[in-house]
């Protein structure tokens, strides 16, 4: 059984299509509602970042940690909704497959000077995931302190 278990998945892993890293969005609709979302998320990253600070819990390590997470998320989201302009929107940057493992970046007349940022942008995991190990280190640190506390408030 455990054979055929890993056979299946080996398989699937084979026939499975290339899951990129910004995906692409229907238009109209699906796209401005994506990047809506991006705002969205952003202005809420920005607001939770702002009051961890203003309200003293960044002395705290949870804390801090959960807002460098807040801070990270505000960059992705930034970096996420340009790499959907630049690749759905405005049309400057056009992908060409070259092969299975080549790409070719090209620029309208004039634009070559987005090639570079346009691939930069296209890194957004150098962000999102460190955003997520801080919130990960951030909401670990919260558990341990509530169960010291527990403890703490049960033994005395």
């Amino acid at each position: 059984m455990k054979v055929f278990s890993a056979l299946l998945c080996l398989a699937l892993l084979i026939v499975a299509d290339p899951a990129l890293a910004t995906q692409t969005h229907g238009e109209p609709e699906g796209l401005v509602v994506h990047q809506i979302a991006h705002l969205f998320f952003l202005l809420s990253m920005g607001t939770l970042a702002y009051w961890i600070q203003a309200r003293g819990l960044s002395r705290q390590r949870a804390w801090r940690l959960i807002r460098y997470a807040a801070i990270m998320l505000m960059v992705w989201n930034t970096d996420a909704f340009l790499a959907h302009l630049l690749d759905e929107q405005t049309r400057l940057i056009a992908v060409h497959h070259v092969d299975s493992f080549h790409l070719s970046i090209v620029p309208r007349p004039g634009f070559k000077f987005l090639v570079p940022f346009y691939y930069l942008v296209k890194l957004d995991h150098l962000f999102c995931v460190p955003a997520l190990i801080f919130l990960y280190l951030g909401l670990r640190a919260l558990l341990n302190d509530t169960s010291n506390e527990i403890k703490d408030s049960g033994a005395s």
